[in-house]
């Protein structure tokens, strides 16, 4: 193939015209601890500190990159490409840890991806000649450095290790068929052919045990997660439950397996290497379990829904009859007796009221009897990530139904559906189509699953139906093609393809972009291995590519075009046909050099009928489709602005179609329309995909660490092209940004503050802490003002200000139509409604999937994104990956003509995402902030049942805990703890600890060995930092639960450590050896070292005898003694409620706690052990000597935990909950989905294709 350069220059670098810079990426959680850093580092200026922080994080090699290399001479491959080894003589004598390191220059990246697809394009004959290939390298480096295109993820990974570094290690299972023999092979090598695709789909057969059947598909699943890949499958061969098997038994159903398939894939997440929902699972409409599949979700939410408010509701009743027991006076048992004791009946009464069970009743009271204080009953809440989702199953998949055009057809007729058996095709059941039509629609509006699969379109334009038909796709829906196939991915970034001067789209630079890159993914194709046999054998037979792109939002947007029009669909249209048109006639100009994808002969007419329909609808025909059932939207060719684009999408299939006639195809597929999530924040696109965008104001980040608001980039060149003059542009901006100080505020400005008593000074602070907040409220407090002044110059309680939802303006007397005026102001109205000079025809090119702002109320409704997909559909090979946002008032009606649509329109996939159809997924539309604002309420109270119910669930049981304000809790001057040496990754690092006198962990000492002074003092000053927490009272397990699994370099192997073999940075090591020691949390260790304290150390006169501790309350969890009566200890203990040993005075002046606490607060040599404990027969005889034992031992020790320790860690786990809360308001606010991102815990998801993505991190939840 010839390559011709419109980028770069023959004998000059593809970067000589591409500024550089250098950087510092560093990404923090949000307590500002640190996951990832790296320092010195080259990339192209125009860069943003987020696609900076994502090439540095995810895409640079962290380690094994030699110092110096060496070239391999290869007689048949231009020198240019020889692939490079470490130079071994040259590094010796540099020292060993400066002899490899990570990659620190994008160009390192951008060369390795460019030279390895060179390289193997070489090899592979894809070339004319040298100067072809040095064209096909250089334009490919200066494209990925100028984010015009990127590859998938896995591409970033794995690609040129081998090739540019020597990088390699033994085989991990995969396989290949060798490009130059076709013979498949089994890889030797885990690097030399790398592993670049994203996107998998694998088959699964009704066997239980043997290779292709059930159980051997978590394994090939574990294959994939394991390297961040994603894979869908269709499970409808599965026999329904109660179908016989052939042994003479029952099968037990589709629905257990999918469980256990579920269970899989969330340990294999929770391991930290893999993301959430990088799964799909396809059951077809005829499936025998198909009602229970539609409704799974459906009711693992309701089960969520139950756990989290009947956990709380019995949790209430519980302690309301504990505490009825305690409030009393009475002789002897009285107390106990509901007969005598009125409260206590009032109480009982009112449990059973509520259904609370009543052996828990009788538990409490019983509890009560035996001198406990004080109970604590485990409480669930809706985050996603919490223990109630963790509980209940599917929740690690994105789940379709597969529906023909005859079940459609049925449901538009009302007519009958048979379900049918899996082996004879007997009909198990009969219903009517309407009724699970309606479930369907009513399970996605509940629970936004399942999705459709329009499986009679997706065959009709199958390009090789003699294989089989097509059953399943990737997670995302954009990939579907035949069981056992795979696809790379590759987008381009729309807006770079825009022309400056003209602007419009440079379509020649477009054309020779699409071409290049179909070619490179036809290379990859070659180059890869896989993960199983059957998967190598027909990707090679296949070759499918997914080429796509993103950015089409912001692409209308600065060209002042509404996302809604038939102006943006007929753009969209050409685009798409273009692209898949180029690539297409490139896979046919690739076949006649090289020869067509070996199935292609057998599928030959059914391929070319596919491309005449692709040709068909690029020329605008609304009839003679072949082999149709739904006609596709074909391109509107008068509503296109552009004439050009219109001409190239026809001229691209005559081409397409014209070559095909005369060479056949290398490909059996070319594009799709992918999420683009990490690979879109490496590009700086402002939209995804085909998605719209999701907010008109920005925050970007800074390099320094922190964010400050910005106009989406869009919206000021679409003003200017809409007429607008710069002044006006810039009132409209400060309109949605907001002006960042008080000083022309209305209401509340300088002059009104000052007459409240604020100084100049305190006015200038306030004003500095606004340039970056998005809510005035969030910046008058304490932290900004100082407490002094709050309390002597405002007069704010103590309690005031310990009381979270506290606000300053309000105490000031500022009404809420003052606070809100001065915030607009201010922060910004984040929307461009009701914005200076702005015309209302023109707020339509502004829309976006959600309303903007607190203020915005238009939205892009559901109709606008099926269109927008019915105008590219027509001109994909594969699909598209999309959500579909509805509005939280949106009914299962219209659900059901949001797919009826779909269908009719000839889309192939669809997902529905209702506003707050999960309950983990905070209301976009309805936040209350506060229950007694009248307005607010009369708006909750006609809002849908549904909003009410989500927005009720967490506030249905309120736990009110009094605020303790601490004080230090000195250290003594003499103390105990140990010292622990350990190696993490070969680095050297002591950890030292200091014990109060009964044993609880005050503070920690850190130190290094050999270490540069700026990290060797940061671990230092991070340990005091550490300290002052503990002796401040915060909970020894809340440090655990933030730091461990956090991720940064020294990592790996540990030795030194009895319990850690392997960490993934030095504070997952620290608080790792913690928790093992103070906690008991030998759930963290590698090695269980929970019994080695007892065969070192033994229990002296109490080994092997029984506790006095009943595990009866809650089931697997052992309460904790406290002292409770008599006199407290001199140290009265004020921080963390976490220690060791614990030992009760005697059963009667004991308080119990049980549930999660104390299974957190379990200390490391306990009198009790983790089971629970059987009591024996004898116990009677012996209570009253080991009460003896037990006493004695207590009256040498320290009381461990105390009332006020554990109302402390009670307070303290409430205000994190608080503060999470708010964070994740806080969020939405800025036009976040409200979730927390489980690899940088910042809440800042967006919605993303089906998935969701991180944008600070760029961690997505999809597969590409």
């Amino acid at each position: 193939m010839r390559i011709e350069r419109r980028f770069t220059k023959a004998g000059q670098s593809p970067y000589a015209e591409i500024e550089f810079r250098k950087a510092t990426s560093e990404i923090k959680n949000p307590d500002g601890s640190i996951v990832f850093r790296l320092e010195n580092i080259d990339v192209p200026a125009q860069f943003s500190q987020v696609a900076a922080d994502i090439l540095a994080q995810k895409y640079f090699r962290k380690a094994g990159v030699p110092a110096k290399l060496k070239k391999v001479e290869e007689n048949d491959v231009p020198s240019f490409l020889w692939r490079s080894i470490p130079d071994d003589a040259a590094m010796k004598d540099l020292p060993k840890d400066r002899q490899s390191g990570s990659e620190t220059d994008a160009r390192q990246v951008f060369d390795r991806l460019a030279g390895t697809w060179t390289y193997w394009g070489w090899k592979g004959g894809y070339f004319s000649s040298e100067e072809d290939a040095s064209a096909f390298c250089d334009e490919l480096a200066y494209m990925l450095a100028t984010q015009r295109v990127a590859p998938n993820s896995p591409q970033w990974f794995n690609t040129g290790m081998h090739w540019a570094y020597g990088i390699d290690g033994p085989g991990q299972g995969h396989y290949y068929v060798d490009p130059f023999t076709g013979k498949l092979t089994k890889s030797k090598s885990a690097y030399e052919h790398p592993q670049p695709h994203a996107c998998f789909i694998q088959s699964v057969e009704d066997d239980l045990v043997n290779e292709g059947g059930i159980m051997d598909l978590w394994v090939r699943e574990a294959r994939l997660f394991k390297y961040g890949s994603g894979t869908g499958s269709n499970f409808s061969m599965l026999r329904a439950e109660g179908e016989k098997l052939s042994g003479g038994g029952r099968s037990s159903g589709l629905m257990s397996f999918l469980k256990i398939g579920d269970r899989a894939a969330g340990a294999i997440k929770s391991g930290g290497t893999t993301r959430r929902a990088a799964k799909m699972v396809v059951v077809d409409i005829d499936h025998p379990d198909i009602e229970d599949y539609i409704n799974w979700k459906v009711k693992e939410e309701q089960k969520v829904a139950a756990l989290v408010t009947g956990s709380k509701i019995v949790a209430r009743h519980l302690k309301a009859i504990m505490k009825a027991t305690l409030n009393c006076e009475g002789d002897n048992d009285d107390c106990f007796d509901p007969a005598k004791n009125p409260a206590l009946k009032r109480e009982i009464r009112a449990a059973k009221k509520d259904q609370v069970p009543e052996n828990y009743v009788q538990r409490v009271i019983q509890f009560a009897r035996q001198g406990y204080k004080d109970l604590e009953f485990k409480t669930y809440d809706t985050d996603w990530d919490s223990e109630a989702y963790l509980t209940v199953s599917g929740q690690n998949s994105n789940n379709s139904v597969s529906i023909k055009d005859d079940f459609l057809r049925a449901v538009e007729n009302d007519g009958d559906w048979n379900l049918t058996a899996r082996k004879d095709g007997k009909v198990i059941k009969t219903l009517k189509a309407r009724d699970l039509w309606e479930s369907i629609s009513y399970a996605a509006w509940a629970s936004a699953d399942p999705g459709l699969h329009f499986n009679t379109t997706m065959n009709d334009w199958h390009t090789s139906p003699a294989a089989g038909p097509i059953r399943a796709s990737n997670p995302c829906s954009e990939y579907m093609f035949l069981d056992d196939t795979a696809c790379n991915l590759a987008s381009l970034n729309l807006m770079t393809f825009k022309d400056a001067a003209t602007k419009r789209i440079n379509i020649a630079d477009y054309e020779h972009a699409v071409r290049l890159w179909t070619v490179v993914l036809e290379v990859s194709v070659m180059m890869a291995q896989f993960p199983s046999r059957r998967i190598a054998e027909l990707s090679y037979e296949y070759r499918t590519l997914g080429l796509g792109y993103a950015n089409i939002g912001g692409l209308l947007m600065s060209s002042g075009i509404p996302y809604d029009s038939d102006e943006a669909r007929a753009i969209a249209g050409s685009l798409t046909a273009i692209m898949t048109g180029i690539a297409y006639a490139t896979s046919a100009e690739m076949a006649s050099e090289l020869g067509t994808f070996p199935m292609f002969e057998p599928n030959r007419e059914n391929m070319l009928r596919v491309i005449r329909n692709h040709r068909r609808a690029a020329y605008g025909e609304a009839s003679g489709y072949e082999g149709l059932s739904v006609n596709p939207v074909a391109l509107i060719h008068s509503d296109n602005p552009d004439k050009d684009l219109v001409a190239h999408a026809k001229a691209a299939w005559d081409k397409a179609l014209q070559l095909g006639e005369r060479h056949g195809y290398r490909n059996a597929q070319a594009t799709v329309i992918a999420p683009t999530g990490t690979i879109g924040l490496v590009m700086d696109c402002d939209t995804t995909g085909i998605e719209p965008d999701f907010a008109l104001v920005k925050f970007k980040k800074l390099a320094g660490g922190g964010y400050f608001k910005i106009i989406n980039r869009a919206v000021p060149e679409a003003l200017r092209t809409l007429g607008y003059s710069e002044s006006q542009i810039a009132e409209i901006e400060a309109y949605a940004v907001g002006h960042g100080n008080l000083n022309q505020a209305p209401a509340i400005n300088p002059s009104t503050l000052k007459a409240k008593g604020f100084t100049a000074e305190k006015v200038d602070a306030v004003n500095a802490a606004l340039k970056s907040a998005f809510d005035i409220k969030f910046v008058f407090n304490q932290w900004t003002l100082g407490a002094d002044f709050l309390k002597g110059t405002l007069k704010v309680s103590d309690e005031q200000m310990a009381d979270m939802s506290f606000n300053l303006l309000d105490h000031l007397g500022f009404s809420k139509k003052d606070i809100e005026a001065a915030n607009i102001h201010v922060c910004g109205a984040m929307t461009l409604e009701g914005a200076p000079f702005l015309k209302n025809e023109h707020l339509a090119v502004f829309d976006c999937a959600n309303p903007c702002g607190k203020i915005g109320k238009r939205y892009l409704s559901v109709e606008s994104h099926i269109r927008m997909m019915a105008a590219a559909q027509p001109f994909i090979s594969g699909a598209i990956s999309k959500t579909i946002n509805m509005p939280n008032e949106a009914t299962v009606e219209d659900c059901k003509n949001a797919y009826m649509l779909s269908w009719k329109l000839g889309l192939k996939a669809n997902a529905l995402y209702r506003d707050g159809s999960k309950l983990s997924q905070p209301l976009n539309a309805s936040l209350i902030e506060d229950d007694s604002d009248e307005d607010a309420l009369e708006e909750f109270l006609q809002a849908p049942a549904a909003a009410q119910a989500v927005t009720i669930t967490e506030k249905i049981v309120e736990r009110v805990i009094e605020k303790v304000v601490r004080t230090q809790e000195k250290l003594p001057g003499r103390r105990k703890g140990y010292t622990q040496k350990a190696k993490i990754g070969g680095h050297t690092i002591f950890l030292r600890t200091g014990e109060y006198d009964d044993g609880r962990l005050g503070e920690i000492f850190l130190d290094m060995n050999k270490e540069g002074s700026a990290l060797r003092a940061f671990i230092n000053n991070f340990a005091i930092s550490v300290s002052l927490g503990l002796q401040y009272g915060v909970p020894l397990e809340e440090y655990v639960d933030a730091f461990t699994f956090t991720k940064f370099e020294p990592a790996g192997i540990v030795t030194g450590n009895d319990a850690i073999k392997n960490a993934t940075s030095i504070l997952d090591y620290v608080f790792r050896e913690l928790a093992i020691s103070y906690l008991g949390r030998h759930d963290l260790a590698h090695v269980d070292t929970s019994d080695f304290s007892n065969t070192a150390l033994g229990r002296g006169v109490s080994e092997g005898k029984a506790d006095v501790v009943s595990k009866g309350l809650t089931r697997g969890y052992k309460p904790t003694l406290v002292p409770t009566s008599g006199e407290r200890p001199a140290a009265e203990v004020k921080g963390s409620a976490t220690a060791a040993p614990a030992r009760a005075a005697s059963v009667s002046t004991v308080t119990a706690f049980a549930g999660n606490t104390v299974r957190k607060l379990e200390p490391t040599s306990a009198v009790s052990t983790s089971e629970v404990v059987a009591f024996k027969r004898d116990y009677e005889e012996r209570a009253k000597e080991l009460a003896e034992e037990i006493a004695e031992e207590v009256a040498e020790e320290t009381g461990l935990f105390t009332d006020k320790a554990a109302s402390d860690a009670a307070t303290a786990k409430t205000d994190a909950k608080k503060l999470e809360s708010e964070r994740r308001a806080r969020s939405i606010m800025q036009g976040y989905t409200g979730n927390m991102c489980t690899e940088c815990q910042n809440f800042t998801m967006v919605r993303n294709g089906t998935c969701e993505k991180c944008d600070t991190c760029g961690a997505t939840s999809g597969c590409s």
